[in-house]
């Protein structure tokens, strides 16, 4: 392999992640209400980031924890084994990973926060008493960034 073409590849990783990050699903555009800017626990979170051969959902550097939300086609057979082989190359490099179906999003936010900031280590913080989650907000509308 040569540098140029690991540098290509790394430019079209980045390039599709960009695109995924302005065409989120609606469960991942309301999740990113929660996450960014710091607002649950203080903790940094990414969205759509690159990670080895990987994109993932979203992602907070600091307790190496990637967190992947599910819609109806990550049921498919081949889906799964993808899935599979991701999470196993992410766990065997040190990363934490949780996943969830989409529709729980919207069935139980306050839960799925809760068990992110608990994989996070940090057990004693709640949730902010403004939170998307509880729909104080409305949720992001579709290309807003953060």
């Amino acid at each position: 392999m040569t540098f140029p073409s690991r540098l290509r590849r790394q430019n079209l990783k980045t390039g599709f992640a960009a695109h995924l990050r302005e065409d989120m699903t609606d469960a991942e555009r309301r999740l990113w209400a929660a996450l960014r800017s710091r607002q649950v626990a203080g903790l940094k979170f990414r969205r759509q980031q690159p990670i080895g051969p990987y994109i993932v959902d979203f992602f907070c550097p600091s307790a190496k924890l990637v967190v992947e939300l599910d819609g109806d086609q990550h049921g498919a057979k081949k889906a799964v084994d993808y899935d599979e082989n991701r999470t196993r190359w992410l766990v065997e490099r040190g990363y934490r990973v949780l996943r969830f179906p989409n529709a729980d999003v919207f069935k139980e936010p306050v839960r799925i926060v809760e068990g992110i900031v608990h994989h996070c280590g940090r057990h004693d913080i709640p949730l902010p008493v403004k939170s998307p989650l509880r729909n104080d907000f409305p949720t992001l509308p579709q290309g807003e960034g953060g």
